[in-house]
């Protein structure tokens, strides 16, 4: 492509004009793919916790997975372990008793939407929608109102961070991801979280077969590192 320079417009304001152009174009793409352009200062998503104390969290998002989760609470209990469930509203309907056995353990319950969308492709008003149908279902099966919002897919962009502010929610990703939902082996699991493994780390997981096998090993690994692991809420405090 050739520019063709008068004596009026110098070649460095033409550059100039087309840099500026290619850095609005380019933020605004970021924008909608949803990596977190934030509109105004503190509006990002949380990735994780406090970095000066040694303490990590299992942030667990429920979709599917009933049949694991008894085995999966019972693991957290023998290792005295609370953790953060994210959940999902339509999951919620349908298996109350599941949703109540996580509450009445004493983990933490986090919101996940209700019908698990593509967060960037809904207005503001529709993923504002979402979580509160959510939450309104999770309080009236456990009463307990859900303050952190884990959305779907990990998606997030400056309406999906503003329809949770506005609801008073701290909209939360993940500092490790377990990737379980691709049904790894146990090892592989435990390896992907091993490396990561810092002061603060918010840990990805679901309610899967090698989850659950890989669990207690996890577990271990984590004290063994001088770790203690706690909900989302106490570790971003």
């Amino acid at each position: 492509m050739k520019f063709i320079f008068s004596a009026r417009i110098p070649p460095w304001y033409v550059m100039f004009t087309l840099f500026t152009l290619t850095t609005i174009f380019f933020t605004n793409s970021l924008a909608d793919l949803g990596y977190g352009i934030p509109t105004r200062p503190g509006l990002t998503p949380i990735f994780q916790g406090n970095r000066e104390t040694p303490k990590v969290a299992f942030a667990c998002n429920v979709f599917w997975g009933e049949d694991i989760m008894p085995d999966m609470l019972n693991i957290l209990a023998d290792n005295q372990v609370k953790a953060t469930f994210f959940i999902g509203g339509s999951w919620a309907r349908r298996h109350p008793e599941s949703l109540k056995l996580i509450a009445d353990a004493g983990h933490e319950l986090g919101n996940h939407s209700f019908t698990h969308p593509h967060p960037n492709r809904l207005s503001k008003e529709q993923n504002q929608a979402e979580i509160i149908r959510t939450e309104k279902l999770i309080e009236e099966v456990t009463g307990i109102k859900t303050r952190l919002y884990a959305p779907p897919y990990g998606e997030y962009n400056h309406l999906v961070l503003e329809a949770a502010q506005e609801l008073n929610y701290l909209t939360i990703m993940w500092t490790a991801d377990t990737i379980d939902w691709r049904r790894p082996s146990p090892d592989v699991i435990i390896k992907r979280i091993e490396g990561k493994l810092q002061n603060g780390a918010i840990i990805l997981m679901h309610p899967t077969e090698p989850t659950l096998k890989a669990l207690p090993v996890l577990i271990r690994l984590i004290k063994a590192r001088g770790y203690t692991i706690e909900t989302v809420s106490d570790i971003i405090k």
